[in-house]
């Protein structure tokens, strides 16, 4: 497995791959802003926005692909470019193949994704997933990310109930520096898949 940045240009080029991964991991119960039933042109018109935000320099889209270049999973990076913000970004969209999860894709993903927001001078990334097993609240804290809290009836899960959003954050160091992390206090929400 190796994972790979996409252009715009490669994310229109990998339209059908990418469609039919979010469709996978939306059908098997993942909480990504889509319900079902889900149309092969919703899913589209989702991807060519994504590639839009990649053309512009406003998000980082990564493929974990294998061997062959088949797409196994894939993760974005939301860059913000307002002055006040431009040290934080937004972690989008982490998906793995339903039949993939568990090997640890979503986790090299993960990885890459900081390396990639380090290097782009960001010192704060944050998230927020669904509570409950359409989420991945274990997931991210298995990496370091820490809880804030959530907001009651936040989303819809794809079969259309509504649940919490569990918000989480994680300090990085500047590239070559060493970060002082500071503790932030919270009750965390109940565990959930992984990706």
């Amino acid at each position: 497995m190796r994972i790979e940045r996409l252009s715009a240009t490669g994310t229109l080029r990998g339209l059908a791959e990418l469609s039919a991964l979010l469709i996978d991991v939306v059908e098997h119960g993942a909480s990504i802003g889509f319900t079902l039933p889900i149309s092969s042109e919703e899913v589209q018109s989702y991807w060519q926005k994504v590639a839009g935000d990649v053309a512009a320099g406003h998000k980082e889209l990564l493929v974990a692909v294998d061997d062959r270049g088949a797409v196994l999973g894939s993760a974005q990076l939301a860059l913000e470019s307002r002055a006040n913000g431009r040290h934080r970004a937004e972690v989008q969209k982490v998906m793995v193949r339903h039949a993939l999860r568990g090997r640890g894709i979503g986790a090299a993903l993960m990885v890459r994704l900081e390396h990639e927001a380090q290097a782009e001078g960001r010192t704060l990334l944050f998230l927020d997933t669904s509570t409950g097993t359409a989420g991945a609240t274990a997931f991210y804290r298995k990496l370091g990310y820490t809880f804030v809290g959530g907001i009651p009836n936040y989303a819809a899960n794809p079969d259309g109930r509504l649940v919490a959003n569990a918000i989480f954050y994680k300090l990085l160091p500047a590239q070559g520096a060493v970060s002082s992390l500071h503790p932030f206090s919270a009750h965390e929400p109940a565990a959930a898949s992984s990706p």
